[in-house]
């Protein structure tokens, strides 16, 4: 018995040994499974809270000539991880004793979100002040390396070029253009993938200076609310300048600009007045319904139904048909645009795209605004641009179609080779009909409206058409308030350069001898405009022996040899 007892202990103690040697094997095999899991797969850093996607460097913007207009600075930006803030009064205290602009309560709240990991803190920080948060030491806050988008040339162009965000994303002009068609400058980085070829405007600075200048001048002259101005290539379509005033400038922070700061060359509609009547000379000779021999009954106003059509300074005469154009007589051309079927006039319209939104790089383009219904009145008061509102640009591009040779070409504010343009144009008008045009054109600048135009540009054979236009005012017109335009081209034998001015509520002065519409205003900033740019674009002057008699005059008057 005693043998067996001492059997059965020795069985129980080598079951126990063998129970604790089972355990520490368990043990020593978990910790190596553990240890093995974590260097194989989770040996790896762990992914950022939040990630960057990588973004196509954006282009450099440069007008015609390699003039740098907007580009990109390397700035650095504050974030915190609001999980590493050890104590966030402190950080508080110490980041607004520091640097200016931060508001206690607002980071405190950021501060204050231990479940997030990363929070903006400010954009764009100084050198200075990001020198300043580093030597605070505070865990938890960083810098991040981004790109400013800057503006070298201020204002000028600043409706060409639009701007961005603080994301860098285009937001108006050139600038949302390129957003949006990414692939024009995606395909086109370097080899080393790191920057995109620049975007070339068809812009020139030369001209955007000029036209900003003169139009800002006569502004003041004028006492006017606003006004623009547009020069285009008429060979290439391509526009060589374009100014809006007031105008902003995109290298401001807030861009909180207000509706006087918008384009109106382009998101503006408006009627021009007179210059719409090109269109209408235009529509009866090509359809053959006048030519310049005709004649037009303006010896009274024109009554139709209850309506009367007046003109602005009445002749009271039969008027030949360059006498209309030169007189800018709105009884001869609404009697020009009667002869004419009204969906024939409709169809012309439509021909040289007035009917239709304007479509060019930039975003900002408004519709025209067309008569729902049309009768006689309706197209009698077309025939002189009442009732008919467009874009400026858009009346521009249609002048230069007409008066080219009657090819319209689309108009781009990207570089184009004028063999590019022609490619594209669209015949609109005969070219006899175009010739014809050109003829009224130099005619006005000679003998009518337009006269102001040439005296200021002398040798650059000027030719244009002049618009007033009474504007709307709580839905009635306003006999008061004018929109004056002009628009021309020079040299007019074969016109290279296509020029609008417009001037919204021109004020008379005792230089004008109390009138106030375009023939004073816009028509000699036309002409100075012209005179400042044509040397730039390599048109030289030919004088003939008045201009130069009268440029000897203003010499000898100015004290010049």
């Amino acid at each position: 018995m005693l043998f067996s007892a001492r059997r059965d202990g020795s069985l129980a103690g080598r079951n126990r040994l063998r129970l604790v040697s089972f355990g520490f094997i368990l043990f020593f095999a978990t910790i190596s499974t553990q240890l093995g899991y974590l260097t194989l797969w989770q040996g790896r850093p762990e992914r950022p809270a939040v990630e960057y996607s990588e973004r196509v460097p954006r282009p450099d913007i440069v007008d015609r000539n390699g003039v740098v207009l907007a580009t990109d600075v390397s700035v650095f930006s504050l974030f915190a991880d609001p999980r590493k803030i050890l104590d966030v009064d402190e950080a508080v205290e110490l980041l607004t004793a520091t640097v200016s602009g931060f508001d206690a309560k607002s980071l405190r709240q950021k501060l204050s979100q231990p479940g997030r990991a990363f929070v903006w803190l400010k954009r764009e920080v100084s050198p200075a002040e990001r020198e300043a948060i580093h030597n605070l030491g505070i865990p938890g806050f960083g810098f991040r390396a981004e790109t400013k988008r800057v503006y070298p040339m201020g204002r000028l162009a600043g409706h060409v070029l639009g701007y961005v965000d603080l994301d860098s994303k285009g937001i108006a002009g050139i600038e949302k253009f390129l957003d949006d068609q990414g692939a024009l400058y995606t395909a086109s980085l370097g080899e080393d993938n790191s920057r995109a070829m620049p975007a070339v405007l068809s812009i020139d600075m030369r001209v955007q200076h000029a036209i900003a200048d003169e139009v800002g001048k006569a502004i003041t002259k004028f006492h006017a609310k606003a006004g623009g101005a547009v020069v285009l290539d008429a060979k290439s379509g391509e526009v060589l300048g374009l100014v809006s005033l007031p105008d902003f400038n995109p290298n401001q922070e807030q861009k909180n600009f207000t509706v006087d700061q918008m384009n109106k060359m382009t998101s503006g509609v408006f009627e021009l007045g007179s210059v719409i009547k090109a269109v209408t000379f235009a529509m009866a000779l090509d359809y053959g319904t006048a030519d310049l021999t005709s004649r037009f009954d303006a010896r009274a106003p024109l009554v139709i139904g209850r309506s009367v059509i007046h003109d602005f300074e009445p002749t009271r005469r039969i008027l030949s048909l360059p006498e209309v154009f030169i007189n800018s007589s709105n009884i001869g051309a609404a009697r020009m645009a009667l002869g004419v079927d009204i969906e024939k006039h409709k169809d012309f319209l439509r021909r040289v795209g007035l009917m239709d939104r304007l479509v060019t790089e930039l975003p900002e383009s408004a519709k025209p605004l067309l008569p729902q219904r049309w009768g006689r009145l309706v197209q009698a008061t077309v025939a002189f641009g009442h009732g008919f509102a467009v874009q400026p640009l858009q009346g521009a591009q249609v002048v230069a179609g007409l008066i080219s040779g009657g090819n319209m070409i689309p108009v781009t504010f990207l570089k184009r080779d004028r063999a590019d343009g022609q490619a594209l144009a669209r015949r609109v008008v005969k070219p006899e009909t175009s010739e014809k045009l050109r003829y009224l054109f130099r005619l006005n600048a000679l003998e009518g409206s337009a006269r102001k135009a040439n005296a200021n540009a002398p040798g650059y054979r000027v030719g244009g058409k002049t618009g007033t236009a009474e504007k709307v005012v709580a839905g009635h017109y306003d006999k008061r308030r004018n929109l004056t335009s002009f628009v021309g081209a020079f040299p007019m034998e074969d016109p290279q350069y296509v020029v609008m001015v417009m001037l919204d509520e021109p004020q008379a002065t005792p230089e004008t001898y109390g009138f106030s519409t375009s023939g004073w205003n816009a028509v000699p900033t036309a002409g100075n405009v012209i005179a400042r740019i044509a040397p730039l674009l390599g048109v030289e002057p030919i004088l003939t022996d008045d201009e130069r008699k009268m440029l000897a005059k203003q010499a000898q008057k100015e004290g010049r040899t």
